[in-house]
C-alpha cells in the first residue's frame, strides 16, 4: 500500500470515530517527510492521540521540536502550532523555548503562530503568575511590520492579562495602532478583520485633550465608508464613545452610518441583516425619525425568515409619520393575512400600536380583519381592541359596533379574556352583551382556563350593575357554580368575594367595580421619551441590541463572562523585595478571633466591572471611622487582607491624596461584602463604608470585626 493510501485510510478511520492510537509509533515515523500536506495530517494525528499515549508522546514532542528548526517556515509554523495544541501534563517545559524562538523568527507566519502560542502556554499554566518578560515581549511585537502579528498580540495580551483587566492601551500604543490603521509607510495594511479588532481595543483609550480627540476622529473618518460592516460599526462606536460631550458629532456620525446600515439590512446574509435591524432599532431610541424617508427598505419579502420579518415590522411601527402612514398601513394589512399565524398576529399588534396615534385608519383595518372570520386573526384583533379602548377612549364606539358576532371565532384563552373584558366594561353599548356572556356561563364547566372564569365573574358582575334584569339569573348560576363546584381555589375565592360584596350593597359594589373605563394618561408611559445616545453607546456593536440588556447580563453572569473593569484606582504591583508584614503582625492577623460560624470564602474572585455594578446597586449598610497613624504601602495592606480572604479590587498608589481602596469578600453562606476605605489628606482617621448583598446584622458585625483587626494590625494600633 502506498503512503498516500495509508494516510487516506487512517484519515477515514479517524473521521468515523475509531480509535487509531495503536499506530502512533508508525505515524511519528511518517512525519519525516517533505510533503507539507502529509506533515499536517501527521501533526493532527499526534495532537489527537498524544494524551492517550503519554509514554510515546515524548517522541512526538521531540519530532515537533526538531521541525521547529526546519528551514521551511511553513514547517516551523505547523510544528509550533501543533506543539501548542498538545494537552498533556508537563508539556509546558518543552513548548516554552520554541515559542520564544518563534517570537523572534524572521518569517511572519511563524511569529503569528508563536504569539498565539503564548496565550496557550498561559492557559496551560492555569492560575500561575503572569510572566512579565513574556508580556513585555508581546508588547514590543505590537510594532511588528506584519499586521496579523499585531492583531494576534492584542488578542494574546487580552487573554493573558484578563485577570488584570486586559491589555492596557496607553497613549503611545493608541497612536501607534491609529497609525497602523492609517497604514504607515513601509507597513502592510490591516485587513478588515484586523481593523475591526484594533478599533475595538482603541475604545479603551481616552484622549487627553480636545485637540487630540478631533485628530483621532479625523483619522477614523474614512472607516465610516468602509465596505466591511464590522469596520463601520467599530468606527461608529469609537466615535460615539470618544465624543460623549459633543452630541452634534454623535448625531452626525449616526447620519453618515445610515447608508451602510440600510445596505446591511438588505444583505443576503440573514445573520448580518438581523443584527443590522437590531442596531437600527437601537438608534431609533434616540433619533425616532432617522430612517423615516427609507421606510420601504423595511418592507418584508416573502422569502425572509420569520425572525427578520418580526424585526422589520417593529422598525416600521417606529417610522410611521403623517407622510407615510397610509403606505405603511397598507403594507401591514397584507402581513395580517400571512400564511404564518405568528407573523400575522405580530402585524395585527403592530397596527394596534400605530392606532394610538392614527386611530381612525387603524380601527377601520382591524374591523375589516374581523370580517375574515379566521380564529387566529379574530383573537388578536379583539386583544388589540381591548388595549386600544383603554388608551384611546374616542374609538370605543367603533370598537363596540365591530364586536357582535366575533365570539363565534374565538377559542384561545387570551382572546376569550379580552372579549369578556370588553363586554363587561362596555356592555351597556353592546346590545347582545348579556347573551354572549350567557353562552360563556353555560359552558363554564368545560372551560379549561381559570383566568377566563375569573374574568367572566368580574365582567358579569359589572354588567349586572348596569343591566340587572338581563344578568341577574345567570349571575346567580355562575356564583353558585364557582362557590360550590369549582375546584380552582383562586376562582372560588373570587366568587366568594363577589358574593359577599353584593351582600354589602349595590352602592359598595359599584364603588369597587365601576372603575374608570379608560386612562389616556397611560399613553405617556407607553410613548417612551427619546434616550440620549450616551445611554446606549457602550452597548453599540455588541450582543446587547440582539439579546436585550437584561438577558445579556444574565447570560454573562451564568457563563462567568469576565469583561474589562471600570476606572477604579490603579491596582498596585505585588512585587516586593522583602517581607511586607512583620512576622509578629502576621501572626496577629492569622489569629483573628473566631466570630461564631463566620467564615470568609478563600480564593474569592470578583471582577472590577461586577464590583462597580454591585456597588452602585447596593446601599451602604455600615459606616464608621477608625484611628490611623502614618502611611502604609498598598502592598502591605493587600497582603494582610489576603491572609484573611479579603480581595483587593483596586487601591490607590502610595502617597495618593485622597487615598482609597476597594475590597470584596464573601461569607460561606453567600453574603457578599463590598468595602470602601478612604483616607483624606492629613487625616488621622480612616473612613470605612460597607455594603452588603444580604441584610444580615450578625455576619456584618463579624466582618467588621475582622476588618478592624486587620487594619489595626497594619497600623500597629488597637481599634
Amino acid at each position: 500500500m502506498t503512503p498516500d493510501l495509508r494516510f487516506s485510510s487512517q484519515r477515514w478511520h479517524m473521521t468515523q470515530g475509531l480509535d487509531m492510537s495503536a499506530v502512533f509509533m508508525e505515524m511519528v515515523k511518517a512525519s519525516a517527510t517533505v510533503d507539507i500536506v502529509q506533515k499536517k495530517l501527521v501533526y493532527l494525528y499526534m495532537c489527537t492521540y498524544a494524551p492517550l499515549k503519554p509514554d510515546l508522546a515524548l517522541l512526538a514532542i521531540n519530532t515537533l521540536c526538531k521541525d521547529c528548526s526546519d528551514p521551511n517556515p511553513m514547517v516551523r509554523g505547523l510544528a509550533l502550532r501543533s506543539m501548542c495544541s498538545l494537552r498533556m501534563p508537563g508539556v509546558q517545559e518543552y513548548i516554552q523555548q520554541p515559542v520564544l524562538n518563534g517570537l523572534r523568527d524572521k518569517a511572519s507566519y511563524v511569529r503569528r503562530v508563536a504569539v498565539l502560542g503564548c496565550a496557550k502556554i498561559h492557559n496551560l499554566h492555569g492560575e500561575s503568575e503572569v510572566d512579565g518578560a513574556l508580556v513585555n515581549e508581546l508588547y514590543s511585537l505590537l510594532r511588528d511590520q506584519d499586521p496579523i502579528v499585531v492583531v494576534n498580540c492584542l488578542r494574546s495580551l487580552e487573554e493573558i492579562l484578563k485577570q488584570e483587566g486586559g491589555v492596557v492601551i496607553n497613549k503611545p500604543i493608541a497612536h501607534h495602532l491609529l497609525n497602523r490603521l492609517g497604514c504607515l509607510p513601509g507597513m502592510s495594511t490591516l485587513d478588515q478583520w484586523g481593523q475591526a479588532e484594533v478599533l475595538t481595543f482603541l475604545l479603551r483609550y481616552q484622549p487627553r485633550s480636545e485637540e487630540e480627540l478631533f485628530d483621532i476622529l479625523n483619522l477614523l473618518d474614512g472607516f465610516l465608508k468602509s465596505s466591511s460592516p464590522g469596520v463601520v460599526m467599530g468606527a461608529t462606536k469609537l466615535f460615539l464613545i470618544l465624543a460623549p460631550k459633543f452630541p452634534h458629532v454623535q448625531t452626525d456620525v449616526l447620519v453618515r452610518v445610515k447608508g451602510p446600515l440600510l445596505a446591511a439590512c438588505s444583505s443576503e446574509s440573514r445573520e448580518l441583516c438581523f443584527t443590522a435591524l437590531c442596531h437600527v432599532r437601537q438608534i431609533l431610541h434616540s433619533l425616532p425619525g432617522h430612517f423615516s424617508s427609507h421606510y420601504k427598505k423595511f418592507f418584508c419579502s416573502y422569502s425572509e425568515p420569520h425572525y427578520i420579518k418580526l424585526q422589520k415590522v417593529e422598525v416600521l411601527c417606529e417610522l410611521v409619520n403623517d407622510e407615510n402612514v397610509q403606505q405603511v398601513l397598507e403594507e401591514l394589512r397584507g402581513y395580517c393575512t400571512d400564511v404564518s399565524a405568528d407573523f400575522a398576529q405580530a402585524a395585527i399588534f403592530a397596527v394596534g400600536g400605530i392606532a394610538r396615534t392614527y386611530t381612525d385608519q387603524c380601527v377601520q383595518i382591524l374591523t375589516e380583519l374581523l370580517g375574515l372570520r379566521q380564529e387566529h386573526i379574530t383573537t388578536v384583533v379583539v386583544q388589540t381592541f381591548r388595549d386600544l379602548v383603554w388608551l384611546c377612549p374616542q374609538c370605543t364606539e367603533a370598537v363596540c359596533q365591530a364586536l357582535p358576532g366575533c365570539e363565534e371565532n374565538i377559542q384561545d384563552g387570551e382572546g376569550k379574556q379580552a372579549l369578556i373584558w370588553l363586554l363587561g366594561v362596555h356592555g351597556e353599548r353592546i346590545p347582545n352583551a348579556p347573551y354572549v356572556l350567557e353562552d360563556f356561563v353555560e359552558s363554564v364547566k368545560s372551560e379549561t382556563f381559570p383566568a377566563v372564569k375569573m374574568e367572566l365573574l368580574t365582567a358579569l358582575l359589572r354588567l349586572f350593575l348596569s343591566r340587572p334584569a338581563e344578568c341577574q339569573d345567570m349571575l346567580g348560576r355562575l356564583l353558585h357554580y364557582c362557590i360550590e363546584e369549582e375546584k380552582d381555589m383562586a376562582v372560588r375565592d373570587r366568587g366568594l368575594f363577589y358574593y359577599r360584596l353584593l351582600l354589602a350593597g349595590v352602592d359598595e359594589a359599584k364603588r369597587i367595580l365601576c372603575s374608570p373605563k379608560s386612562d389616556p394618561s397611560l399613553r405617556l408611559l407607553e410613548d417612551q421619551a427619546e434616550k440620549p445616545v450616551n445611554s446606549w453607546a457602550s452597548d453599540f456593536n455588541t450582543l446587547v441590541p440582539i439579546y436585550g440588556k437584561a438577558r445579556w447580563a444574565t447570560i454573562c453572569k451564568c457563563q462567568g463572562t469576565e469583561r474589562r473593569g471600570p476606572d477604579l484606582p490603579n491596582t498596585a504591583s505585588f512585587a516586593t523585595s522583602g517581607p511586607l508584614i512583620p512576622e509578629e503582625n502576621k501572626e496577629r492577623v492569622q489569629e483573628l478571633p473566631d466570630s461564631g460560624a463566620f467564615t470568609l470564602v478563600p480564593n474569592h474572585q470578583l471582577t472590577a466591572e461586577y464590583f462597580e455594578k454591585m456597588w452602585l446597586s447596593l446601599k451602604v449598610t455600615h459606616q464608621q471611622v477608625i484611628p490611623w497613624q502614618g502611611a502604609v504601602h498598598p502592598d502591605t495592606l493587600q497582603m494582610a487582607l489576603q491572609v484573611v480572604n479579603i480581595q483587593t479590587i483596586a487601591v490607590s498608589r502610595a502617597g495618593a491624596q485622597p487615598w482609597k481602596a476597594y475590597l470584596s469578600a464573601q461569607e460561606d453562606m453567600g453574603c457578599l461584602f463590598l468595602t470602601e476605605l478612604l483616607l483624606e489628606p492629613e487625616s488621622l482617621e480612616m473612613q470605612i463604608s460597607v455594603k452588603q448583598s444580604e441584610t444580615r446584622t450578625e455576619t456584618l458585625n463579624s466582618f467588621i470585626s475582622v476588618l478592624e483587626t486587620v487594619i489595626g494590625t497594619i497600623g500597629d494600633i488597637k481599634s
